[in-house]
């Protein structure tokens, strides 16, 4: 790398996730951080196939990453710290070690939290501030940066004074809130093929992951059944019961919407939904919940 030193890595690699996340959101394709950014001719990659991962152009780890399937809520705590595993079993194991020299030198590193199949919900800076080789795991401060982002530069103040307890509990809370949302809607836009469930447009930039049955209810869980694959446009119709939804599948307008004279978006993109039915997942399990919808339907027609 002609002399430059990984302090210079990190910030370039820091740097472009911040435009990456700017384009795509803050989950990114595992490709996209596979291949990582290019500094003077080189590739530097964010990660590899072991959870901690040092690119071979730096002398320490740049990131570590929980796949998929792991199950976050044991790995992070309501203090928003992250107990990462080691790997392995051996406290000695060179990448073991390394999460301890990043903890010693005060090393800023990425959590790549995997939310769905190949899709990762990137954080930094994150830092190691514990080792605890009896459990296997090192403790890692993700909080941190989740209370940067929410508080702005008054957190460095906040954090100096050691930051009251309610504010630190709070930015924990974002976090897994943030995990949550975004795993609910990775797995909903696989399920329905990253298409809009009502006009199947395919820009996954204009995607939501609508709840059937709002998350505060009751019958609201995060999961795939009570959720529909909607464009902006139609989320907002659907939420604010323009659009309804039959259990059988089937969307209805509004009547008096229905009966509008307006311009062209009005006619195509609303009125044309009546009586269509909708895109749905190919897992008979995956697709919308007829009691949740039997509720939201009865909503929609209250409205009409």
């Amino acid at each position: 790398m002609g002399g430059i030193d990984d302090s210079f890595v990190r910030h370039a690699a820091f740097g472009w996730l911040a435009d990456q996340v700017a384009i795509h959101g803050d989950v990114l394709p595992r490709h996209l951080i596979e291949r990582g950014l290019t500094l003077r001719g080189v590739r530097v990659p964010l990660v590899g196939p072991q959870g901690i991962f040092k690119p071979k152009v730096m002398t320490s780890p740049i990131s570590i990453t929980t796949a998929p399937s792991g199950p976050y809520d044991d790995l992070l705590g309501d203090d928003g710290l992250l107990r990462y595993r080691y790997r392995g079993t051996d406290p000695a194991h060179y990448q073991n070690r390394s999460l301890r020299y990043v903890m010693e030198q005060r090393l800023p590193l990425v959590y790549f939290h995997g939310v769905a199949k190949g899709r990762y919900m990137a954080t930094w800076p994150v830092y190691v501030i514990a080792d605890d080789p009896a459990r296997l795991t090192v403790t890692v401060d993700v909080e941190a940066a989740e209370s940067a982002h929410l508080f702005g530069s008054a957190w460095s103040e906040l954090a100096a004074a050691e930051a009251d307890p309610v504010l630190r509990r709070y930015a924990a809370a974002q976090v897994r809130v943030r995990m949550h949302q975004r795993s609910f809607r990775e797995r909903v836009l696989e399920a329905y093929r990253r298409k809009c469930a009502f006009c199947s447009l395919r820009h996954e930039e204009l995607l939501d992951a609508a709840h059937i049955i709002p998350d505060a209810d009751l019958l609201g869980e995060p999961v795939v059944a009570n959720g529909l694959s909607l464009c902006t446009l139609h989320h907002s119709a659907f939420d604010r019961q323009v659009i309804g939804l039959r259990p059988d599948y089937v969307i209805e307008v509004r009547p008096d919407v229905l009966a509008e004279k307006d311009g062209p978006t009005l006619t195509h993109a609303i009125q044309a939904l009546h009586h269509q039915p909708i895109v749905l997942p190919h897992s008979l399990a995956q697709r919308p919940s007829p009691e949740r919808l039997q509720v939201r339907y009865s909503q929609f027609l209250e409205a009409s």
